[in-house]
């Protein structure tokens, strides 16, 4: 009898979403893969799920051809046709969102609702996609001659890769294919390899609506596979926008790769990501906020508080309340709906917090909640708290995908300001404050320097309408909402003369 657990009738429900003991990694309108075989496994109990034959790279190949013929196709079809398409994917993803949600919570490790959550946030970007595929467009602009028109004209850069990170195996390639897709474009994705069968259920999905409007499959292709298939995208003249969402360090290396051959990247790197407490608070805002931000997904979302500066008049009392919110979490199976914690994504993620746990330690940190690992099946830790800190230790400067809080105090708003801004990365911050003048000089050039700038609510949690992203070693990329779509198209000027005279700009004469 199998061992994996895609084959024990307690997760039956897996066939629902079409996966088996070895399913293909490869999609461009069929369904293979020639590659290495991967299993993958559940945090919850490190018991195998099922596996997936990643792509080689004839099958890379292979797959950007058909994507880049495909594309062809695709972009005739006018973009409130191809926005109606995007809506089917929507509506297709709701049907299955709780077993996908499930999926989630099996072979990525967060809560069920967090799972679901996700799968939501994927709907939702479709929703916020239709619209947006009747608005996409340039202004029409007054030209200095006459009889001339000066209009921005908009098109797809045609083909989009996207590397998707494990932590949001749903939602991230959601926040991109649906924009791309109503801009234009082809898709391709590879998934991080640790969260396969999430990006074979999700392109099912996808393929059959596809295949249902009788539009060619590899618009939507998948890739599963590792650091080769990466690579080779990064490489790879014909991916006209690579989306990266990962670690900084990885991200570095990517970017260093497509900037060589002049080409496009949108990158979304990490976070070390400060919340800001100061006397005045609503400690009841404050003491969910913050533990929300913190034990959220176990630590490891790229928006996760990892700082807390708080002020040194509310410091103890705020620590006090804090640990006792640690101290009444509910730890359990990710997929049970009383669990409010779960595991961390692999055995790797247990080691490397109890590494920056002793260094916290070495450093003159007091571990006053947590710092164990959990004696149960799976890769549990305790959500940790860390106090007594200087703000410049080298491991507060460090992100750790893990949940440890570092609890830092400050006397004054410019101090704590620049402290939240002197960390290499630029993600997301929040202040809990009431005083007016403080929260715009927050939101100001002389306060917070990060793409996601808060008040009053978690460092966690962003809404599908707003641009995701952040500044400096974050990568400076933005996805989903605002005006992001921009970074999926090119954009030409163009000047358009429907008189019978030729005058130059800037008054030339040339005679």
């Amino acid at each position: 009898m199998s061992t994996l657990l895609v084959s024990q009738p307690r997760y039956a429900w897996l066939r629902e979403l079409g996966l088996q003991e070895e399913n293909p990694g490869v999609y461009n309108g069929r369904w293979g893969g020639g590659g290495q075989v991967v299993t993958t496994y559940c945090p919850a109990n490190n018991e195998p799920i099922a596996s997936v034959r990643q792509a080689s790279l004839e099958d890379y190949e292979e797959t950007v051809k058909k994507a880049k013929e495909a594309w062809k196709v695709w972009a005739d079809i006018p973009a409130p046709k191809r926005g109606e398409i995007v809506r089917q994917i929507g509506d297709a993803l709701r049907q299955k969102i709780k077993v996908l949600g499930s999926l989630v919570s099996l072979e990525m490790g967060k809560i069920f609702v967090e799972g679901v959550g996700e799968v939501q946030e994927y709907v939702d970007v479709c929703d916020y996609a239709v619209g947006l595929s009747r608005m996409i467009g340039g202004p029409v602009l007054p030209s200095e001659r006459p009889g001339h028109a000066l209009i921005e004209q908009w098109n797809p850069v045609g083909l989009v890769g996207i590397i998707t990170a494990f932590n949001f195996p749903v939602a991230v390639y959601g926040w991109n294919s649906a924009i791309a897709m109503i801009c234009g474009n082809a898709c391709l994705w590879k998934g991080a390899p640790t969260t396969s069968l999430i990006s074979v259920a999700v392109t099912k999905i996808i393929a059959k609506v596809l295949e249902d409007n009788k539009v060619p499959g590899a618009i939507c292709s998948l890739v599963c596979g590792g650091a080769d298939i990466g690579t080779a995208m990064a490489r790879d003249e014909r991916m006209d926008l690579l989306s990266f969402t990962g670690s900084t360090k990885v991200g570095k290396q990517v970017a260093l790769m497509v900037q060589e051959r002049f080409g496009r990247s949108l990158l979304e790197l990490g976070g070390n990501n400060a919340i800001i407490v100061f006397e005045d608070a609503d400690l009841n805002l404050v003491i969910p906020s913050a533990l929300f931000a913190a034990v959220g997904t176990a630590g490891q979302r790229c928006t996760t508080a990892r700082r807390l500066f708080l002020h040194e008049s509310i410091h103890d009392e705020v620590v006090a309340k804090l640990a006792k919110a640690y101290a009444q979490v509910r730890i359990g199976d990710p997929w049970d709906s009383d669990t409010l914690y779960g595991p961390l994504h692999t055995k790797e993620a247990v080691k490397m917090f109890l590494d920056a746990v002793e260094q916290a330690k070495q450093q003159g940190g007091s571990v006053v909640y947590g710092g164990k690992v959990i004696n149960r099946p799976g890769n549990y830790v305790e959500p940790t708290i860390v106090t007594g800190l200087p703000h410049n230790a080298p491991i507060v400067h460090t992100e750790t995908f893990a949940p440890i809080l570092y609890v830092l105090k400050f006397k004054e708003e410019e101090e704590v300001f620049a402290w939240n801004n002197e960390v290499k990365q630029g993600l997301s911050s929040s202040i809990f404050t009431k005083d007016l003048g403080r929260i715009f000089r927050w939101l100001g050039p002389k306060g917070s320097d990060c793409g996601i700038v808060n008040v009053n609510i978690p460092t966690s949690g962003a809404e599908i309408g707003g641009a995701f992203g952040g500044e400096k070693h974050t990568g400076g990329g933005r996805e989903s909402g605002s005006d992001s779509w921009k970074l999926y198209m090119r954009r030409s000027t163009c000047t358009i003369n429907y008189s019978k005279d030729l005058p130059l700009a800037q008054g030339i004469k040339f005679q």
